[in-house]
């Protein structure tokens, strides 16, 4: 479904992306750990041609992001709350992007009634626009419409911040449901090393800019993950 080939982003002599190649079938649950300025953000960027790569360049089933749009249609995401529209309440926000992606009020009223348990009785009909919303259910918001018109590609950047324990735990029965029941691709980055864990058939951990571990999951993989990121502590302090 996706496919990396010699990607590389850098800012003047600065490296901060490089991946000589990385394929994400579809239908996977992707995880993407790693620590701040490992290269996660950098590389959901790329993912969806919100910056140019310096070299090489990434597939979506079969198109070259950069070069054509034609990857939208099936794609979605949810990076941070700066992609919402604050001016609009959440009720207009989710029929504009079913404007957008080809769907009625019909069909958006019937996507939304699936997630009540997940708005949890904050999103809709309170008569706030989304800038006066918490961050979490802001997070809430974007993440569902992020659903909106079936899309084949699903990307999550820290989806789990600002979210409350419930809320935490209806999210991974979501995102698993995604992949197992509907064969999405979806692409969770997160600090929770338990939660990508909990959610992702694969992981991959970035550091420096560079993949350093693909890893399938398994019983051991959250230890795996854990001792890892304890070394790299270590050498951090040992540095200082």
């Amino acid at each position: 479904m996706i496919t990396i080939q010699n990607i590389s982003k850098k800012y003047g002599q600065n490296t901060v992306l490089k991946i000589d190649t990385l394929d994400i079938p579809k239908g996977q649950s992707f995880g993407l750990v790693g620590n701040n300025g490992a290269g996660k953000t950098t590389l959901f960027s790329l993912l969806l041609d919100l910056i140019e790569p310096t070299t090489g360049h990434i597939s979506n089933n079969g198109i070259k992001v950069h070069e054509s749009e034609d990857w939208k249609p099936f794609t979605s995401s949810f990076i941070d709350e700066s992609f919402l529209i604050g001016y609009l309440t959440p009720e207009e926000y989710f029929y504009f992007i079913g404007e957008l992606r080809g769907q009625s009020k019909a069909a958006v009223d019937t996507l939304l009634t699936e997630f009540q348990d997940f708005f949890h009785g904050e999103i809709l009909n309170q008569k706030k626009y989304l800038r006066d919303l918490s961050k979490g259910n802001q997070k809430k918001a974007g993440i569902v419409a992020s659903f909106i018109g079936n899309p084949d590609v699903i990307i999550l950047d820290e989806p789990f911040a600002n979210l409350d324990p419930t809320t935490q735990i209806r999210l991974k029965g979501i995102i698993k449901k995604l992949a197992e029941d509907h064969q999405v691709t979806v692409l969770v980055s997160s600090h929770d090393l338990m939660h990508v864990t909990e959610v992702s058939d694969r992981i991959v951990v970035l550091n420096k800019g560079e993949v350093v571990k693909d890893i399938v999951k398994s019983e051991q993989t959250l230890k795996e993950l854990e001792t890892f990121f304890a070394g790299t502590a270590v050498e951090a302090f040992e540095e200082e």
